[in-house]
């Protein structure tokens, strides 16, 4: 993978993500998408075991993983207990916002990641994944 270290290759390139989950998601509003984007991937984040959840920060744009890790403690990992618990933990993130489908969220972002990864790399996250949540990547 390729990384620039121009700030306007790094603002493009999260803008792109952000544009993308716009498409996705069907929302307009660029705050609100980026909300949910950064509490679908800090969820995510700890959840995995942190060689995992490192790896996954290697493939953001470099101004995206800054953000991925804010706030990042590897000694403590959520734990999913079930799949409610990681959905809930991404409306908090959103402010509990009641036009929020934590779901269709989580599905979103995670459609993003596996559109950026290999197949082999989509498996192996998932893998990683605790397995309530497997369901919410794509096939």
């Amino acid at each position: 993978m390729y990384v620039s270290l121009d700030p306007d290759y790094a603002l493009q390139a999260t803008q792109n993500w952000i544009s993308d989950l716009v498409w996705r998601l069907r929302w307009h509003e660029r705050e609100r998408v980026y909300r949910a984007l950064i509490a679908t991937l800090h969820a995510l984040r700890d959840c995995l075991d942190r060689d995992e959840a490192v790896y996954i920060g290697a493939q953001l744009p470099a101004l995206l993983r800054g953000f991925y890790y804010e706030g990042w403690h590897p000694a403590r990992r959520f734990k999913a207990r079930n799949r409610k618990s990681l959905l809930d933990r991404i409306h908090e993130g959103v402010h509990r916002d009641p036009g929020v489908d934590p779901e269709e969220v989580a599905r979103s972002v995670l459609g993003q990641l596996a559109d950026r990864m290999s197949v082999a790399e989509i498996q192996e996250a998932k893998a990683a994944t605790p397995r309530v949540l497997n369901d919410l990547w794509p096939v």
